[in-house]
């Protein structure tokens, strides 16, 4: 029996990891991590009996260690923690499902460690891409991708190898504000930030699926981890999400990756690659679908694609200066500090106010994210 570790076992993903876990049944959870919710970590903990689990926070460390008396599970706290459980002897990957910016000093020392990575922590190649794929590359391991997108990349790439891809087509489902102009979205709620059409997700990732920075993310991330150019890289908006994302090859072929949106289909296809095993998710009926529709963001409305675009193109530290100030503009807005509308005003401020530098090591991506968030937190 394999065994895993699952960063950020609390949240969407991690709790849909440990689901797709328990119905494979061949698969050992050696170490998870959370945050605030140590509920729900308690359970998680009781349920798989991990070697070791990691809280952030030293106070709910030292409470959950307490109800874990005589588990045999060992409690950690803060960075050092998630370290530790990134880099278990026994285990041979590590699912990254925590949020943020959090995720990078983990993910690099897993991959240090010859762990693969499955990867749902889009912040860590948003960052570091170029640092990590090529760590990636010096210790062998693979990044299998969990995102519905970039899992629908790799399926469609199997193959393929040796083959020219001409485009990467990167769908979107376009959010709760499809089709909204600014003077609509003036006076959005939180409510109707996180009311998301088609998929289940955390508040953060929710809210940057609202204004479209989620997919400007993912083109950061497409182009890391399948090395394409940024002009291959092209955004659809597609409402039905059930076209998770394609890939058009030199010739004018395109292969896509279809299916219900069911984010245990991804982590899956990640933890049992390169097999595919049956599984009682729901399945695709197109008779029942009706049209599937695809069109052109609108990128004058929701502005954070495009600046995603442009700090991928400016490169550096850049990358992760954008991650860091739309974290903090993100968590501003959920705290009722500023209107939707304001995240990528704020965004663009902190960008247009920072120097970019060239990205050679992690301290001065971390150095950059630093800077970002705290420019973000004292901008109006």
């Amino acid at each position: 029996m394999r065994a895993i570790s699952v960063l950020g076992s609390t949240g969407s993903i991690g709790t849909q990891t440990l689901e797709v876990v328990e119905m494979l049944g061949n698969i050992h959870v050696a170490g998870i991590s959370g945050n605030k919710n140590i509920d729900l970590l308690e359970q998680q903990a009781r349920k798989f009996r991990p070697r070791l689990v990691a809280v952030m926070e030293e106070t709910y460390a030292k409470e959950l260690k307490a109800r874990l008396t005589g588990t045999g599970c060992q409690v950690l706290s803060g960075m050092e923690g998630l370290i530790a459980i990134a880099t278990m002897t026994e285990i041979d990957t590590v699912v990254t499902s925590v949020v943020g910016n959090v995720g990078l000093e983990p993910t690099f020392a897993a991959i240090s460690a010859g762990k693969n990575i499955a990867l749902a922590n889009k912040e860590t190649l948003v960052s570091a891409g170029q640092l990590v794929m090529d760590l990636a590359k010096e210790k062998g391991i693979s990044i299998y991708p969990v995102d519905s997108e970039h899992s629908a990349i790799f399926q469609a790439l199997q193959g393929n190898q040796g083959n020219q891809i001409h485009r990467i087509l990167l769908t979107a489902s376009g959010g709760p504000f499809l089709g909204k102009t600014k003077a609509e979205l003036q006076n959005v709620t939180i409510a109707d930030a996180l009311s998301h059409p088609n998929w289940s997700m955390g508040k953060k990732i929710t809210v940057d699926s609202a204004t479209l920075m989620n997919k400007g993310l993912e083109v950061m991330e497409a182009k890391w981890l399948f090395g394409v150019e940024t002009n291959q890289i092209e955004v659809l908006v597609h409402p039905q999400s059930i076209v998770h994302s394609a890939v058009e090859y030199a010739d004018g072929a395109i292969m896509a990756q279809m299916g219900e949106p069911d984010m245990r289909v991804p982590i899956q296809y990640a933890l049992t690659y390169p097999k595919r095993m049956a599984n009682p998710f729901p399945k695709v009926d197109f008779t029942k679908r009706g049209t599937l529709t695809f069109s052109h963001p609108d990128t004058e409305t929701f502005p954070c694609l495009s600046l995603a675009y442009r700090a991928l193109e400016t490169g550096g530290t850049m990358p992760a200066v954008l991650n860091g100030a739309n974290e903090i503009a993100v968590a501003k807005f959920l705290s009722g500090e500023i209107g939707f509308l304001q995240i990528p005003v704020l965004i663009e401020k902190t960008m247009n106010a920072y120097t970019v530098q060239e990205s050679r090591t992690l301290a001065d991506l971390l150095k950059a994210d630093k800077w970002a968030r705290e420019f973000a937190l004292h901008t109006n």
